[in-house]
């Protein structure tokens, strides 16, 4: 526990001094040259203890494992010979395209953790050295709709989305150095500042037959595309009808399709280095991680330390990211919020916290998550109880998209359940409001008898979780806001 403790204490004494502003100096001349001057890195051929790469090796690994992730997830990519859904579930698709789904995502899905029933989703890797991408974004009318465009740091690189007024376009993503020509027609740029970057479209879906048919047109109309198949005309793809593949990528006991492997992540990470640029203050934590990396060349012996660091690091510091009392910022009632999410910088604590237990969170102003798996004393929801949470009138949510408050099992995944209900919010119009306008909803594992069933989400008979969303936040949410406790009875 202490060595877990002091590999945090420099990662985040790393954070801390990274975005430090240059502490004032005198009007002495000399003490400004100095602090002009260029500061030295590490020696080469130091001599490196085994527990002194160790210790390095697993502050390396917590740094790199949401980088490593998105590098892996692209080989995913490379294999998929069109659009379409891998193990009939996850949307695939080629490099620096797009695939979509044409309903809620199926609860077997095993490739993002925290996944919801309240969007049609669509996924993408983009490879912006290779060719920059047109991402075709339709008209959705008075629908909620967001498309997500991150970097390969799982930072946002653009505002695309009815909270921001975007309208129907082509929108055109480029990485970093592109001084190429913008076609005609082309609505806004946005840059990312890796080669590596994503696309999620979100658009809400009310659980209606009517709206899933007034929603494909739509959505049929939302693609990506590299910039040499752009002729200014609006492409269509009929995303009902995509192919099914076989997954070749297996989940092991309901968890995440593992993307970082520990025992090939020192192989993969001075790859990671080349691909993502240093931010501006890093430039110190890159030498000295590549000062390890040569060491390891110079000295196989030490290659089998790097490999128990990133093993004993995925069990002692990324594992427990597994459970929500352990991610985010605290807001009361045992709930956790993400503060910069989309847009964690140098806070490498909040930005693998975030990668182990929710990738691909939006930006606050897009969505605002808030997560746990305790009551309201603090103890561990386990299905063999039941629980209730009941949201006084001013406290449901306010939201100009909409919310959610899902299930999900110790995996972070959907709990599979015969009633097939994962999640209630603004797409449920058949929820039972009490008498004062305020909201009870009931947490357990059998159905509730009369009214109470309208507002019963199923959980597993062992340990769970619940993630609350507000998607398009109002103001007074973004300020602060606290969901009630869950009570246990």
């Amino acid at each position: 526990m202490k060595k877990v403790i002091l590999v945090l204490l420099i990662i985040t004494f790393i954070s801390c001094n990274s975005n430090k502003k240059d502490d004032v100096v005198s009007a002495n001349e000399s003490v400004k040259d100095t602090t002009k001057s260029v500061v030295s890195g590490p020696v080469p051929n130091v001599i490196m203890t085994k527990e002194y790469v160790y210790q390095m090796g697993k502050q390396m690994y917590f740094w790199g494992w949401p980088l490593v992730n998105m590098h892996n997830r692209v080989l995913v990519m490379r294999k998929v010979p069109e659009p379409g859904l891998n193990g009939g579930a996850v949307p695939v698709a080629p490099v620096n395209h797009l695939c979509m789904t044409s309903d809620y995502i199926t609860p077997a899905e095993r490739y993002v953790a925290c996944p919801n029933q309240d969007v049609v989703y669509g996924f993408g890797i983009m490879q912006l050295n290779e060719s920059p991408v047109v991402v075709q974004v339709p008209d959705f009318g008075d629908r909620f709709w967001v498309v997500q465009l991150g970097n390969q740091r799982t930072d946002g690189i653009a505002k695309l989305g009815a909270m921001y007024g975007s309208k129907k376009g082509f929108y055109l993503i480029v990485g970093p150095g592109w001084n190429g020509k913008v076609p005609d027609g082309i609505t806004e740029v946005f840059h990312s500042d890796t080669n590596l970057a994503f696309v999620i479209p979100r658009a809400f879906l009310n659980n209606t037959p009517e709206d899933r048919k007034a929603i494909q047109p739509v959505i049929n109309q939302l693609m990506a595309y590299p910039l040499n198949e752009y002729d200014g005309k609006v492409k269509t793809k009929e995303w009902a009808k995509i192919p099914s593949f076989p997954d070749p990528n297996k989940s092991e006991g309901g968890k995440e399709v593992a993307f970082v492997i520990p025992e090939k992540f020192f192989a993969e990470l001075p790859s990671i280095l080349q691909e993502v640029p240093a931010f501006k203050g890093e430039e110190s934590m890159y030498a000295s991680f590549n000062s390890v990396l040569d060491a390891v060349k110079k000295d196989s012996t030490l290659m089998p330390v790097l490999t128990k660091a990133a093993i004993d690091a995925e069990k002692e510091l990324i594992e427990p990211f597994r459970q929500f009392k352990n991610v985010g910022v605290p807001v009361g009632n045992y709930w956790n919020t993400t503060k910069n999410g989309a847009a964690f910088g140098t806070d490498y604590l909040s930005r693998t916290s975030a990668a182990r237990a929710n990738i691909f969170v939006n930006q606050p102003q897009e969505t605002i998550y808030y997560n746990q798996d305790l009551d309201g004393k603090g103890a561990e929801l386990n299905g063999k109880s039941n629980y209730t949470i009941t949201f006084p009138k001013d406290l449901i949510p306010k939201v100009k998209g909409f919310w959610s408050l899902t299930v999900y099992d110790h995996n972070h995944f959907f709990f599979i359940n015969d009633a097939k209900i994962y999640s209630l919010g603004t797409k449920n119009k058949n929820l039972k409001y009490n008498q004062d306008g305020s909201l009870t909803l009931y947490f357990q594992n059998e159905k509730p008898s009369g009214d109470k069933a309208n507002n019963w989400l199923p959980v597993p008979k062992d340990k769970f979780g619940l993630l609350l969303r507000s998607y398009w936040p109002e103001e007074s949410m973004l300020k602060g806001y606290t969901p009630p406790p869950l009570v246990k009875g």
